[in-house]
């Protein structure tokens, strides 16, 4: 299959996408690449006509519309090596060494970053730049692919800046960030800048039954309840304690008729995603430090005794942890908000009679509770709620607080 076949609904973005991988084949083919325009300028190499290649690419999308996915499948067509190439083909065939080692995240020459910690620091873009410099192994594409350029701090970005300003020969930037405002204005200025779409439900259903074995039903409705949200689709789909979770948040709001529901559904909503950090933990903490303590020569187990000098590794292993936890719990609490939102988004519907698919139409009985007892003027005050304790959280405000003034901002309306 071609790389982009993962790609859902974003038909405008992989033409685009796969014009650019056919000019930058072009290029190296041609062994001209960069020798008569100046480093990563769009055409370096052309003797006429405008290149679609560039050397930096910003990605923006809601949640779920495939980044990253698009980001990865345009690196494995940067670095195809297919024969066909020379016979018409275009680039990103998904078979060939350089298609197949791209996408299962083990090229030489392309290099993936994501972080499951809060931010990315000024350490981890210097590395990143450092890395860059460097000419390509292969002799094609030097790729860095930054999943989450919205979490670069302000110092981090300032120091990408200087690399994309002055790219090295061959090296090409995919950057990926919700929005074009999550991106520093002087980094999305040197990029080319391509927007994502939300997928279309059915185009979800379809890719979750193709590539992931998921019956057609269960397919439909996981994609239906997520708006087009592939990950969440998936994951819905095939865990079970993800189906039971979503169904605890669409109980909240018949639950907060006096302010003890309210508190207590807050309550419930933090010890919920507390547990998704600690299922985490429980999966990746403690393989970690076994693997630190046996590279730093501690004896085999837990209660092997570190050499003299190593408690500083350790300490920052510790801390990486905490904050990985931290950021866990936030994205598992972000989640339960988006599906409470699209509670009270399908309330509205039913209030203004609009002709739009309810997306949880399995609850469809406390819809039509809450649709009758109130307005679509304090349903549209609940979504406000909802989106300012999103915010708050954004903000680093204390989550039971967050949750607590919306929980009461809910029952009021």
């Amino acid at each position: 299959m071609a790389v982009w076949d993962d790609v859902v609904g974003q038909e405008r973005v992989t033409q685009e996408l796969a014009a650019a991988a056919r000019d930058a084949d072009a290029l190296v083919s041609a062994d001209r690449a960069l020798h008569t325009a100046a480093p990563g300028e769009p055409g370096a190499g052309e003797s006429g006509g405008a290149s679609r290649m560039t050397h930096a690419w910003l990605f923006t999308g809601p949640p779920g519309s495939g980044r990253s996915t698009v980001a990865r499948a345009f690196a494995a067509a940067l670095q195809c090596v297919s024969p066909d190439r020379a016979l018409g083909g275009a680039p990103g065939c998904g078979f060939c060494d350089g298609c197949h080692t791209t996408l299962v995240g083990t090229h030489a020459d392309v290099e993936i970053v994501r972080t499951d910690l809060l931010s990315i620091g000024v350490k981890e873009t210097r590395d990143l730049v450092r890395r860059a410099s460097l000419s390509p192994a292969g002799g094609r594409w030097q790729v860095i692919v930054l999943e989450d350029a919205d979490r670069l701090t302000e110092g981090a970005g300032n120091v990408l800046l200087k690399a994309v300003e002055e790219p090295a020969p061959r090296t090409v930037w995919l950057l990926c960030a919700p929005s074009i405002e999550d991106v520093l204005p002087t980094i999305r200025s040197r990029c080319r800048h391509l927007s994502l779409r939300t997928p279309p439900v059915d185009a979800v259903a379809d890719v979750l039954v193709r590539r992931d074995g998921i019956a057609p039903e269960a397919a439909a409705a996981a994609a239906r309840v997520t708006q087009g949200h592939i990950g969440r689709a998936r994951r819905l789909a095939t865990d079970e304690r993800a189906r039971a979770r979503r169904a605890a948040v669409l109980k909240l709001p018949l639950r907060i008729d006096d302010i003890g529901g309210c508190l207590k559904a807050a309550q419930e909503l933090i010890d919920a995603a507390g547990e998704d950090a600690k299922q985490v933990a429980e999966e990746v903490d403690t393989k970690e430090t076994e693997e630190l303590r046996a590279a730093l020569g501690a004896a085999a187990g837990t209660g092997g005794r570190l050499p003299r000098g190593t408690a500083g590794a350790m300490k920052e292993l510790q801390d990486r942890q905490k904050r990985r936890a931290t950021r866990t719990q936030r994205d598992s609490l972000d989640l339960a908000l988006v599906d409470l939102t699209g509670f009270y988004r399908d309330v509205l519907t039913l209030q203004l009679g609009a002709p739009v698919p309810l997306a949880n139409d399995e609850v469809g009985d406390s819809l039509d509770r809450v649709a009758r007892a109130s307005t679509p003027v304090r349903t549209l005050r609940r979504i406000e709620a909802i989106i300012a304790c999103r915010e708050a959280l954004d903000r680093n405000v204390a989550p039971l607080l967050a949750v607590e003034a919306m929980t009461a901002a809910l029952r009021a309306g």
